[in-house]
């Protein structure tokens, strides 16, 4: 190998991100939940967002969106609209963290979302794969 390709291979190496986590040690986190009269408390929040490193509105909403009623954000906890089960929220969040977290190509959480001109993108900072989602 020539030196100038050398000090061009250092180069670009020192310009890729670091991997945050491995897909091996990213253990999704499971909601708690209960239910009280007709609501449903989503009770950690917090620890969800923190874990997915997503924007928390956007998540309340595409889990409202998906059980077709209304939630409010309220502290660290979120208050939905009907009854609804630990399994189904679950199910939902493990849905989301697929579409709008795992990367496509890696299969890494280490995404973040990105938006050019009217189109939002999942940006993987392991691989650097630019795959597009769906409205946000």
């Amino acid at each position: 190998m020539s030196e100038e390709y050398r000090k061009l291979l250092d180069k670009a190496l020192a310009q890729l991100p670091e991997r945050s986590e491995k897909r091996d040690r990213f253990v999704p986190p499971q909601a708690q939940s209960v239910i009280s009269g007709n609501q449903t408390i989503l009770l950690n929040l917090k620890e969800i967002v923190d874990r997915i490193r997503r924007d928390r509105n956007h998540f309340v909403k595409h889990i409202a969106k998906e059980l077709a009623t209304s939630g409010s954000i309220d502290d660290n906890r979120v208050i939905f609209q009907g009854r609804f089960d630990n399994r189904t929220i679950n199910s939902l969040l493990d849905r989301y963290i697929q579409e709008y977290v795992m990367c496509p190509v890696c299969h890494q959480p280490d995404t973040r979302i990105v938006r050019k001109d009217r189109y939002n993108f999942l940006q993987c900072d392991a691989c650097g794969a630019q795959s597009p989602i769906r409205g946000i």
